[in-house]
């Protein structure tokens, strides 16, 4: 009999997320606008499933989802010891509530440290179980986001530290100064390119947790490409094996992965979310996951 391993949340060196993370930014102003109380049921619901993290950005909603979330959060009956707050910041946008002339990023200490605490007084918690730099900047200088990470862990605001979109050399840059825990990068079976360039060799090595957003690469939306349709095709010759739906099969290709990536899922839709919630007990065979790899590059692996 199988045992799927997958199902409860993963801890390493004492970072614990669920293996599926729900993504808050099609939450609020920026995707279905919710009001409070329908914020509060998906997140009972999506807790409900087993899925206990929760990934943020200080610039989802223009500077309000966080906030919005955190109002919802705060009237429900679950225990902030029982799920996992992610943020990221660093991008500065165009916003009546900032002075900016253009979008831009800021890997400051003072702005790490300002952002991270704004994150805490909106979310309505007390620490972020990791911060992570949103983009990399070409200012960011390593002994100042090392001196903006100490000071955020010394007062107990964060627990780890991460970045989200950093190539293997802006890692090695960054980790001469200050230990990653968690990288967030795009990745699917549509854009499985991380697979080759050492991002997820650099994260398995150095023991860093990889997050992956967009985890079905848009693969149902209305572009079709040549790439998506041949996916798509090998999914349909999947479904009956496996007894799973196409995106189920999408999540189950990345949870194969032995870096233990955890997909990053954007739906609000509570049939979906029920579904990812149930990806992580289908064990691809090897060769159905070459299978799922050769549709998306359009020929045989060398």
């Amino acid at each position: 009999m199988f045992v799927n391993f997958r199902l409860q949340s993963i801890e390493m060196n004492n970072r614990k997320f669920s293996k599926i993370i729900v993504g808050t930014m099609s939450w609020g102003v920026w995707g279905k606008n919710y009001r409070f109380s329908e914020m509060q049921r998906l997140i009972e619901t999506t807790v409900d499933l087993g899925i206990s993290s929760f990934d943020h950005a200080d610039i989802y909603g223009g500077y309000t989802t966080e906030s919005a979330f955190g109002t919802a959060f705060s009237k429900t009956k679950i225990s902030r010891a029982n799920v996992q707050f992610i943020s990221k910041c660093g991008i500065q946008l165009v916003s009546p509530t900032r002075q900016n002339e253009l979008k831009h990023y800021d890997c400051s200490k003072e702005y790490i440290i300002s952002s991270a605490e704004a994150s805490l007084k909106h979310l309505q918690t007390e620490y972020l179980d990791v911060l992570l730099i949103h983009r990399p900047s070409p200012l960011m200088h390593p002994h100042e986001v090392m001196q903006a990470v100490e000071q955020l862990k010394k007062e107990g605001k964060i627990n780890h530290f991460g970045v989200s979109n950093f190539t293997p050399s802006q890692i090695e840059l960054i980790s001469t100064e200050v230990v990653i825990d968690v990288n967030q990068i795009e990745f699917s079976a549509v854009h499985c390119e991380a697979l080759f360039d050492g991002r997820l060799d650099k994260m398995l090595t150095e023991n860093i947790t990889p997050m992956a957003w967009a985890p079905l690469g848009k693969i149902f939306s209305k572009e079709m490409t040549p790439r998506k349709k041949r996916i798509l095709e090998q999914l349909e010759l999947l479904t009956t094996k496996y007894n799973a739906s196409p995106d189920q099969l999408l999540l189950a290709w990345i949870l194969e992965h032995p870096s233990g990536i955890h997909p990053v899922i954007g739906s609000t839709n509570l049939e979906r979310i029920k579904a990812a919630s149930e990806a992580v007990s289908i064990p691809l065979t090897t060769q159905d996951w070459f299978k799922i790899l050769e549709a998306s590059q359009g020929h045989e692996v060398p």
